[in-house]
C-alpha cells in the first residue's frame, strides 16, 4: 500500500496537506489559482502574451524585437512539449492521498514533471527578456504564484513543480542560445507578412 493511501500521509502528500490546511482556505486564494491553471493549461496564454508583443513589435517595424517574442513564443510552447515528453517517460502518478482536494481538473493523471511550472518559467524568463525588463523580475513575480497553485489546488508534489521549473529554465537557455537563427528566421517570416498585407491591400 502507498504512503498516499495511509491514515497518516506521508513525504510529499503531508506538504500537500499541510499548505492545502494553512491556505487553501483563505479567501481568494482557490480562485487565483484556478485562473492560473486556465491561464497556463497548454501553455496558451503564455504564446498568446508572445503573439501580443510580436504584433506590436511588427507594427513599429522592429526586427530584433519581433525575434525575441518569437522566442519567447517558442520557448513557452517548446518547454510544455517538452514536460510532456518527460511525464510519458517517468509516468508517476499525481496525488491521490483522499485529505488532499483537487481543485482543478487536469488533462491526465501524470504528475512529473509539472508542465504549468515548466511553461511557466521559460515564458518568464523569455517574456522578460522580449520586454526589456531586468533579469529576474517577471520570473520572481509570475513563477512562484504558478507553483504554489499546482500544490494549492493538489495537482502536484512540490518536487513536480521544482523539476518543472528547472525544466523551463533550461528550456529558455536553449532557445537565446543561437539568436541569429531565430533572427534569420523571423526576419522571413516578416518579409512574407508584409508581402502578404501589400497583396491584400
Amino acid at each position: 500500500m502507498s504512503s498516499d493511501s495511509t491514515d497518516h500521509p506521508r513525504g510529499e502528500a503531508a506538504v500537500l496537506v499541510a499548505i492545502q490546511n494553512a491556505i487553501a482556505d483563505r479567501p481568494g486564494v482557490l480562485p487565483a489559482a484556478r485562473g492560473l491553471s486556465h491561464f497556463g493549461e497548454h501553455a496558451l496564454g503564455w504564446t498568446g502574451s508572445a503573439a501580443v508583443g510580436l504584433a506590436v513589435a511588427f507594427a513599429r517595424d522592429d526586427l530584433p524585437a519581433q525575434t525575441r517574442w518569437v522566442q519567447a513564443g517558442v520557448g513557452a510552447f517548446g518547454a510544455h512539449a517538452a514536460s510532456v515528453i518527460v511525464k510519458r517517460v517517468v509516468r508517476r502518478q499525481r496525488p491521490g492521498d483522499p485529505r488532499i482536494r483537487v481543485g482543478v481538473s487536469t488533462p491526465s493523471r501524470l504528475s512529473f514533471p509539472s508542465s504549468h511550472a515548466t511553461s511557466t518559467t521559460a515564458a518568464a524568463i523569455l517574456l522578460g527578456r522580449a520586454a526589456g525588463l531586468p533579469d529576474g523580475v517577471l520570473p520572481a513575480l509570475v513563477v512562484p504564484p504558478m507553483l504554489a497553485s499546482r500544490l494549492v489546488l493538489g495537482v502536484h508534489y512540490p518536487s513536480d513543480v521544482a523539476a518543472g521549473a528547472v525544466l523551463g529554465a533550461a528550456c529558455a537557455v536553449a532557445v537565446t542560445r543561437d539568436d541569429r537563427l531565430f533572427a534569420h528566421l523571423t526576419a522571413r517570416l516578416s518579409r512574407e507578412a508584409r508581402t502578404m498585407l501589400r497583396c491584400r491591400g
